[in-house]
């Protein structure tokens, strides 16, 4: 059985990872508005992998004895002027989620729970990623500038991305 802290702690993830699906749809809505397929395609999918990451930890907490609560998920305020908001936003939102992933490692290394610590460290991993990505698009930007041709390319870009399910998912 899980210590109660540490199911906590997950169980409010799960919460987290939906609101950042919800984020990300925001973010889709915003570049569709504005005529960016490829930028709402890519936004699409990170929603869904956020879903992926919250059904997991929904499936580690059962499998460990602990009943899940599902909490209300806050409606996304982001303030969205232009394509650069958008992933200075995701970037910002990504490092976040990354502190909580550690505070919850952190938290099962202070308890020696070896076992939460294994299956967190696939999160690590992935947060890793996650920034990198997030990170790279605002570069991408700060290099392409307002210049409609790489802007238009970037676009077809971003909507050249297809939806993998996370390995990690099981039955589904």
């Amino acid at each position: 059985m899980l210590d109660k802290k540490i199911a906590d702690l997950i169980n409010d993830q799960i919460n987290k990872e939906l609101y950042s699906g919800y984020l990300y749809l925001e973010f889709a809505n915003y570049c569709e508005e504005q005529g960016l397929d490829g930028f709402a395609n890519w936004y699409e999918i990170q929603a869904k992998e956020e879903r992926d990451h919250a059904v997991i930890m929904r499936r580690y907490l059962l499998d460990n004895g602990y009943r899940v609560t599902l909490e209300a998920i806050q409606k996304p305020e982001a303030t969205l002027t232009c394509p650069m908001d958008v992933f200075k936003a995701g970037a910002k939102h990504e490092r976040y989620v990354t502190s909580l992933i550690n505070n919850i490692y952190s938290e099962a290394f202070s308890l020696k729970d070896f076992k939460t610590m294994q299956f967190l460290d696939w999160f690590i991993k992935e947060q890793v990623e996650e920034e990198k990505n997030a990170e790279d698009l605002v570069k991408k930007m700060e290099l392409f500038g307002n210049d409609s041709k790489s802007l238009y390319l970037l676009n077809q870009e971003l909507g050249t991305r297809t939806y993998v399910p996370t390995p990690m998912l099981k039955g589904e």
